[in-house]
């Protein structure tokens, strides 16, 4: 069984807020809302976060290291943020910014354009080939990269393709003469 839910969540610049099951989440720039189960109590004293349950069953506990999990998300998002890269391996494929929109050259006869949510910003190399994505919320940052990962999933033969962080492709051995 996990022990997620009993460590107590470090607060550091962030502002919180519990009214009840509501868990507010602010700094300077963004607040962030959480709302916690029946099942689930917050507690907020000497910076840190604490989550308790009533009762020992099977779903409390699983609900409480589950928000516990994104609580903690929320407060690293909110302080540091989070960063995800994406590779693009191949002769020619690249992308371009313009704006809120990503335009990608993946090998198709057209241009294939994703446009990125709020919250997400996006750094491309001069190469256009190593995207650096950075945003406060960690569930919308990891859609974003599947995203744009889904538009040239990485091939096995030539190890062609969007990959992400530092993902590894198992190449597979082409056709031999007979």
């Amino acid at each position: 069984m996990s022990k997620v839910g009993r460590k107590p969540i470090p607060v550091g610049t962030a502002q919180v807020e519990v009214n009840g099951k509501i868990v507010t989440i602010k700094n300077a720039k963004k607040s962030v809302t959480h709302v916690l189960p029946d099942e689930v109590s917050c507690v907020y004293a000497d910076k840190q976060i604490t989550l308790a349950i009533a009762s020992d069953d099977r779903k409390s506990k699983m609900l409480w290291g589950l928000h516990r999990a994104l609580l903690a998300n929320n407060v690293q998002g909110l302080e540091k943020g989070f960063e995800e890269s994406i590779k693009i391996v191949g002769l020619g494929y690249k992308a371009q910014q313009e704006g809120r929109k990503l335009t990608f050259s993946l090998g198709y006869s057209h241009k294939k354009e994703y446009t990125l949510p709020e919250g997400v910003d996006v750094t491309i190399d001069r190469s256009g080939q190593n995207l650096i994505f950075k945003g406060t919320d960690k569930f919308i940052l990891g859609n974003v990269c599947d995203g744009i990962r889904s538009l040239r999933p990485p091939e096995p033969y030539k190890g062609t393709g969007i990959l992400r962080n530092n993902e590894v492709i198992i190449r597979k051995a082409g056709k031999t003469k007979a």
